[in-house]
């Protein structure tokens, strides 16, 4: 791989995305070149898939959950079941927080046959970090596609506002914007107070229920920045996905692409794709051959593995 993340204000690899390397190589038995922070480009030559129990610690609050991301997919169809423990950041902006892994993406991928059940251990924000997540991992033979057409009907809505080290009327203030602009009542509205402990840290967690899959949307406190702008921020997505009847949001379907490669899904439907989207299409066709196909379906699109019909 030449060029990773080279458009990036901080291109090649920053500790989050090595520890990744790190930890499909030892899950792969891999030989890796160009290891290191920073680093542009990276040869790596698997072996075979290593089921077991294992510990990778990112040193940082980088992301948990894309370093889970990383060595789940050969796991799930593994000899024998895995134990991963991972620690570093739960909660950080630009990738998937743990309320997104565990209540909209693992049910998803249980649903094609496996069985992963995620364990926050300790919740870490970004920057200090300090979190830790357990996942158990028991694999199938080989992945059952799923279909994602239709959300289905509407089962439940709420937010939720998770402090730590940080003042309630934040809360309050995050929670005020979301009931006015998607009039959602009081009792959806909930503050999960965390310890200080693993402070300071703030995140808005907006979860839709839905027959067949659960969206999450997410609102991250940063410094300096009002507690109105992230709710607002957070309340704009999830606006954007209620616009089109499409399943899949925009976030789900970047998560999406690999398993469809790999024959968990034979469809899902979601909104017009994102750069993001269309960059993991051409980093899977690099890897298989096969590029997904997003063709317009009404108010969405149609996304199919290459060469479906």
């Amino acid at each position: 791989m030449v060029h990773i993340r080279a458009g990036r204000e901080r291109p090649g690899l920053l500790r989050q995305h090595l520890t990744a390397v790190r930890a499909a190589a030892t899950v792969a038995d891999a030989d890796v070149e160009g290891g290191e922070v920073g680093s542009a480009t990276i040869v790596f030559r698997p072996r075979t898939v290593r089921p077991g129990e294992y510990s990778f610690s990112i040193g940082t609050a980088g992301s948990c959950t894309l370093v889970l991301q990383t060595v789940l997919p050969p796991l799930l169809t593994a000899t024998e079941p895995s134990l991963i423990r991972i620690s570093g950041g739960t909660h950080n902006k630009a990738a998937p927080p743990v309320e997104f892994l565990g209540r909209t993406f693992l049910p998803l991928i249980n649903r094609m046959g496996p069985t992963v059940v995620l364990r926050v251990e300790r919740v870490g924000f970004y920057p200090r970090g300090g979190g830790t997540i357990e996942v158990q991992i028991i694999p199938t033979p080989r992945l059952r596609p799923i279909t994602l057409l239709e959300r289905g009907e509407r089962r439940a809505h709420y937010a939720e506002c998770f402090l730590a080290g940080i003042a309630k009327h934040v809360a309050d203030r995050e929670l005020a914007v979301i009931a006015r602009r998607l009039s959602w009542s009081e009792d959806q509205l909930k503050i999960r107070g965390l310890s200080s402990e693993v402070g300071p840290g703030n995140t808005l967690s907006l979860t839709l229920e839905y027959e067949h899959l659960t969206e999450v949307f997410t609102g991250f406190g940063e410094p300096g920045r009002p507690a109105e702008s992230v709710a607002e921020a957070a309340a704009r997505e999830v606006r954007e996905y209620l616009a089109h009847s499409s399943p899949v949001g925009p976030h789900l379907a970047d998560q999406l692409l690999l398993p469809l490669a790999l024959g968990g899904l034979t469809a899902f439907r979601t909104c017009a794709p994102t750069p993001h989207f269309e960059s993991n299409c051409e980093v899977i066709a690099a890897f298989t051959g096969k590029r997904p196909r997003a063709q317009c379906d009404g108010d969405g699109y149609l996304v199919r593995p290459s060469g479906s019909s």
